[in-house]
């Protein structure tokens, strides 16, 4: 019997070493998986390199686990906030790298690892600091950079519902990287709302089928009913 829900969430996290590369759901606040990431900050792993889409807000999620020391690179489109004074601080220290990488670019290196791809040629970037040491073509009078896959060893996911088989469905804005991060990653962790049995989600709604999903667990508020 397939049942990808794990009930500890500490244990759905535990084998996520240091060093790894991991990827993190989330637009802002929107679709983050606060509980993943306060487990992750409980195991503590050391050296990590973050691809997300900012680097974190306030002093939650994102950015506790900055500042619980497990990061050593972000890779993002937004590092810098209003509210971004952990990632800020790090930064000026010369505690973490930081790789900027257009919004459009990162979701496109990151379907490119999800499709298998070698890579793509994008006019993002070229003849600007981001495209130093990177292979540059011209296509049609074009001028384009070449830009390699990211994947990652771990992805950290929120999605709205899920049944035992892993099958996800998201909720409205809190979808954004979710979908093309599960398809990137070598072991996909989804924190979801609610659990529902087989069965009950309908199959041309699912948005990530379970194929991409290794693992499951719910929020505290929310734990998995006995019939999922």
């Amino acid at each position: 019997m397939i049942d990808k829900y794990v009930a500890s969430i500490d244990a759905a996290v535990a084998d996520i070493p240091d060093g790894a590369t991991i990827m993190v759901g989330g637009f802002g606040p929107a679709g983050q998986p606060y509980t993943l990431l306060d487990a992750l900050i409980r195991h503590r792993p050391r050296g990590l390199t973050l691809i997300s889409n900012n680097a974190g807000n306030g002093d939650f999620g994102l950015a506790a686990l900055l500042k619980a020391g497990c990061v050593r690179k972000v890779v993002c489109s937004f590092p810098r906030q209003s509210d971004s004074w952990v990632f800020d601080d790090l930064y000026r220290r010369g505690e973490l790298e930081l790789e900027l990488i257009p919004q459009g670019n990162l979701a496109a290196r990151i379907q490119a690892a999800g499709s298998g791809l070698g890579g793509f040629y994008t006019p993002t970037g070229y003849g600007t600091e981001l495209a130093q040491g990177k292979e540059t073509r011209e296509i049609d009078g074009k001028h384009y950079v070449f830009e390699l896959p990211l994947k990652a060893d771990f992805a950290l996911i929120k999605a709205d519902k899920a049944d035992r088989w892993g099958n996800l469905l998201y909720n409205k804005t809190g979808r954004n990287f979710g979908p093309i991060m599960a398809m990137a990653a070598a072991c996909t962790i989804a924190e979801v709302n609610r659990m529902v049995p087989l069965g009950e989600l309908d199959p041309e709604n699912i948005i990530t089928p379970g194929i991409f999903v290794q693992r499951l667990v719910t929020t505290p508020d929310h734990p998995a009913p006995a019939s999922a």
